[in-house]
């Protein structure tokens, strides 16, 4: 009835006219962004996508750049402002300020965040990683430093370059850890940071930011490393990490979490002191081994991903991948890695004649 030539456009008046009459009560937050959508409209027309788009919480970049541009200013512009909230919602809201770095988008996220599905992935993997280190535990009788123990080695999920045939191998590692210590580090970070990304960014982007890091830590390590075998979910945690801090780096204006400096000055000091110990081990080993330590190029290969992938994604909430040049030009060079990768395991080994340690 608003189009009967069928072009595709309404005007704004009547687009105002239904959004502040219909008899349906809209969501407050949805219909100031609305109105903000069509009153910063120059060509004085509504496009039916982006109200398609709008209506399902699928925010394409011009509908960012027309709330950014709008000549009409959003009322209750703080979230922090909002009163009556239950624990679910006070929480929800802490999520928000602490991963997104625009007013707007806390708001939007804040009024569209649901319960179901919740973020089970990263909850997931943190607690099967705390059950195979259980078993291994009690397996070994030992607690720290368990690459040691000759029977570790043995395990089906530890990458090792002489198993290197067996695929899983190089997505499998990050269920085993060198020891206590390395477990805690990373499942407090999976759950500190990994929990409030997916909450956010929803689980199919952040497991998929998750295993890229891992399969490129493992990847790494069988070109650069290639007599070490490598275990933990290291590769993983720092692309979560690594996306995380780059974007708060980015973005340290709009970023309003509480002593974010000081927080930033403590994760890069833990992040280093990890690295550094794994650098530790790999080269200097405090106890008699049988073969290399683990590899610590894991940590850096999923730092870079983080860098260049995961930043990525965590700029494009509500915004579709597919639709950047910059999200297919970093799938091309990811696929191109992981090529290279398949031919280098293949052929470089017997070409370098690479002395690899028995498997055990």
């Amino acid at each position: 009835m608003l189009d009967p030539e069928q072009t595709g456009f309404i005007t704004v008046e009547n687009f105002t006219s239904l959004a502040e009459h219909h008899e349906l009560q809209l969501d407050p937050s949805k219909l100031e962004m609305l109105l903000a959508l069509v009153q910063s409209n120059e060509h004085g027309h509504v496009c039916y996508q982006e109200l398609i788009e709008l209506l399902n919480s699928k925010r394409s970049s011009s509908f960012r750049r027309a709330i950014a541009n709008g000549r009409r200013t959003l009322q209750r512009e703080i979230l922090l402002d909002e009163t009556g909230l239950g624990v679910y919602k006070r929480f929800v809201r802490y999520v928000a300020y602490e991963i997104l770095p625009c007013e707007t988008d806390r708001r939007w996220y804040f009024h569209q965040n649901r319960l179901c599905p919740p973020p089970v992935f990263m909850a997931v993997i943190t607690i099967v990683q705390i059950m195979v280190f259980m078993c291994y535990g009690v397996m070994l009788n030992k607690w720290v430093l368990q690459t040691y123990q000759p029977d570790f080695m043995k395990s089906p999920l530890v990458y090792h370059p002489g198993h290197r045939a067996q695929i899983w191998r190089f997505f499998s590692y990050m269920f085993m850890h060198v020891g206590l210590e390395q477990l805690g580090f990373n499942a407090l970070l999976q759950l500190m940071i990994g929990v409030p990304l997916e909450m956010v960014h929803g689980i199919l982007r952040i497991s998929l930011l998750y295993m890229a890091g891992v399969i490129a830590g493992s990847l790494t390590v069988s070109i650069t490393d290639m007599r070490a075998p490598v275990v933990g979910g290291s590769g993983g945690v720092y692309a979560l990490c690594s996306a995380h801090l780059a974007n708060v780096v980015m973005n340290w204006a709009g970023m309003k979490c509480p002593y974010k400096l000081l927080r930033m000055i403590l994760a890069l000091v833990c992040m280093s002191s990890e690295v550094g110990r794994a650098v530790w081990l790999r080269f200097s080993p405090p106890l008699p081994s049988s073969g290399p330590q683990p590899s610590f190029m894991a940590h850096l290969s999923g730092a870079v991903v983080g860098i260049s992938m995961g930043l990525l994604i965590l700029r494009s909430y509500e915004e579709s991948l597919h639709k950047q040049c910059s999200w297919w030009v970093l799938i091309f060079s990811f696929v191109t890695f992981l090529l290279f990768a398949i031919f280098w395991n293949i052929f470089a080994y017997e070409l370098l004649g690479v002395q690899i340690p028995p498997p055990p």
